[in-house]
């Protein structure tokens, strides 16, 4: 095998079905005489008739045939696919259909909408929205007035950046650029299963949710705004987050005003499109955010998150399949993804102790 993927490691990754090694790794099966990509839905051969190779083009030269259900020889043609549309999606300075880009492209559109969501997590058009709104935040940074932020950043009018910037920055544009001074945050502690879980909000929405932090946190995070106890104007918001820790999945819209770099904002809302139980690497968080490049960049947006759970970076792992870091412990991790039906290696006979939804 390679430096860089052990015989271990890829067993693995076949052993799990992991479609991020698709590309970087090739099993032979000498009994049946195919070869297949890592996420092939076939029955898995047993071990000791597995061989594994650099490339297609290595199994092929020993003889072996392509497997007719996984097809592993398309994927470079995909993966160039999927790379010639984001580099069409970055460069457009308005929206592209996606019977015109699947077309650009080489494919029918909607089987390049899977290809493209299964390699980056978010459709074409999520992702076209993303790369618009990290622009937004970005320009809005730089630029005097707001209006020039907004065409700056690719939205045809005004009214079109407004109808999403409440979902995308959170705050008004004329608040983003003062930093969030002058806003009041709501606070309370909650009880929750995985231990206390400080929830706070201004009346755009969440801005603060972490575990074993109280007020004082909050202050020293927001010295500029006006902090109080929640009391009932916070109760049902808190109420959502609680039951989103306890059985996640039924509370995916929760109301978010938060704040990051563009490409931390692009990062946080691909992984608020991550359904409950599935995961994402990385890498692939990076190419959702626009920079593929970036991986190492994806894992410190998710440790940045200021609003756990309402933006489940429990979901984000490293593309060998292992968990990744948590600012809150590996153990409400594994929780948190065993609750999702996300099945992970053992990390700790400590999980154990930590009580069940």
């Amino acid at each position: 095998m390679t430096d860089a993927i052990s015989d271990e490691e890829a067993w693995a990754a076949f052993e799990r079905r992991d479609g991020a090694y698709d590309g970087r790794v090739i099993a032979g099966v000498l009994t049946t005489g195919i070869y297949c990509k890592p996420s092939c839905p076939a029955r898995h051969p047993k071990r000791t008739n597995v061989v594994f190779f650099f490339d297609a083009g290595s199994a092929r030269a020993t003889g072996l045939r392509a497997c007719l259900r996984c097809k592993p020889d398309e994927i470079g043609r995909e993966r160039v696919a999927v790379a010639r549309a984001i580099a069409l999606l970055d460069a457009a300075d308005e929206a592209l259909g996606l019977t015109w880009l699947a077309a650009q492209v080489g494919y029918a559109p909607h089987h390049f909408q899977r290809l493209f969501k299964r390699a980056t997590g978010v459709t074409p058009a999520a992702y076209a929205r993303g790369r618009r709104a990290s622009r937004a935040a970005a320009a809005l940074t730089e630029e005097e007035k707001v209006t020039d932020a907004i065409y700056e950043a690719g939205y045809s009018a005004p009214s079109r950046f407004y109808e999403t910037s409440n979902a995308r920055l959170g705050m008004t544009p004329s608040a983003w650029r003062d930093g969030g001074a002058g806003v009041t945050i709501r606070w309370t502690v909650a009880s929750t299963s995985l231990g206390p879980l400080l929830i706070a909000a201004t009346d755009k929405g969440l801005c603060r949710v972490a575990f074993d932090e109280d007020s004082l946190s909050l202050a020293a995070r927001f010295p500029r705004a006006e902090i109080v106890r929640g009391g009932a104007a916070l109760a049902d918001l808190a109420a959502r987050v609680v039951a989103e820790v306890e059985q996640p999945g039924r509370h995916t819209d929760l109301p978010l005003d938060v704040r990051g770099t563009a490409f931390q904002e692009a990062v946080w809302q691909a992984l608020r499109s991550i359904p409950p139980g599935e995961t994402r690497s990385y890498a692939q968080l990076a190419i959702a955010a626009g920079n593929p490049r970036a991986v190492r960049a994806a894992g410190t947006a998710c440790g940045a998150n200021q609003v756990a759970i309402a933006i489940p970076c429990h979901r984000a792992q490293r593309s060998d399949g292992s968990m990744g870091g948590y600012a809150y412990g590996l153990d409400r991790k594994v929780v948190l993804r065993q609750r999702e039906g996300v099945e992970d290696q053992p990390i700790s006979r400590r999980i154990a102790k930590l009580p069940a939804p």
